[in-house]
């Protein structure tokens, strides 16, 4: 089976669109197209539908799309170790948060890239968080992501790694009448409108656990997808924030004061239980970093 083939199926896979898959491996749509009709032909069932609606894969083609995953890492270990420096190569998919910015985990991606250039890095964000994500990885659509939900929620399949647990803070405009408390407790926010990411977002997720085992509703009105931005709503007089401490940025115009209660998030790291040799090393990368 000629790799070049499965090279653009997985692309057409991961992308679901035959155009990004060709600007991904760098070919013409039709060679892309060509290909993946050949490759088709070679294993006798269509891995894809094709209609005007885009492109779907097809029940034979979740069933295969692993073991052609298989072909690919095979061939980029083949190379690594023909390399006499054996340089790592091949490409790690990588789930990453919408607001990661001001974590450590873009200095650690970039000096992974550093170190190893051969290996094509490939980030994605999910507009729907962690549950997202990490269906994603299970499915073999990416070797490594953030996952923000307590490590028993993965499911099978999946290993998670513990990055940092961190408490909830409570973050307030600065000017307002609770601003000035040392700390303060969750009955004090009780009658507060809140600023928090949707549901399905790891910290929104633990957050609302959280207050119903406690018998607390909140009052969310504005719901934002990048964390970074709910300090910004908050500084604006639209509500109160209660977020994971390690996810405040740097922000003006907000108070932040710690919570009585003690509610942690934790910041995970999930891969399928066994992983090549470049999520590994990535992986060692993200753990030395907390």
């Amino acid at each position: 089976m000629e790799t070049r083939l499965v090279e653009y199926a997985i692309a057409v896979a991961d992308e679901l669109s035959f155009t990004r898959a060709a600007q991904r491996v760098h070919a013409g749509q039709s060679t892309v197209s060509a290909g993946v009709r050949a490759l088709e032909r070679e294993l006798g069932t269509a891995l894809f539908e094709r209609d005007q609606r885009g492109v779907r894969i097809t029940a034979a083609g979740e069933a295969v799309l692993p073991a052609l995953r298989a072909l690919a890492d095979a061939e980029a270990r083949a190379r690594t170790a023909a390399d006499p420096r054996g340089e790592l190569r091949g490409e790690l998919r990588i789930g990453v948060f919408s607001s990661v910015s001001y974590l450590a985990i873009p200095r650690v991606i970039g000096a992974f890239h550093r170190e190893h250039p051969r290996v094509d890095l490939r980030l994605r964000a999910s507009p729907s968080g962690s549950a997202e994500l990490a269906d994603a990885v299970r499915r073999g659509r990416l070797d490594l992501s953030m996952y923000g939900l307590p490590a028993a929620t993965a499911g099978p399949g999946l290993a998670v790694h513990r990055l940092a647990t961190t408490p909830y803070a409570v973050i307030l405009p600065a000017d307002h009448e609770l601003a000035s408390h040392a700390r303060l407790a969750l009955k004090d926010l009780a009658h507060e409108p809140f600023v928090d990411a949707p549901v399905g977002f790891g910290n929104r997720d633990v957050l609302d656990a959280a207050l119903s085992a406690r018998g607390i509703v909140r009052d969310v009105r504005v719901e934002a997808t990048e964390t970074n931005a709910i300090p910004v709503f908050v500084a604006n007089g639209l509500g109160i924030a209660l977020l994971p401490e390690l996810l405040i940025p740097p922000s003006d115009g907000i108070t932040v004061v710690p919570l009585n209660e003690r509610i942690t998030w934790e910041l995970n790291v999930v891969t399928r239980t066994s992983t090549g040799e470049t999520t590994a090393a990535l992986l060692e990368q993200l753990l030395a970093a907390y």
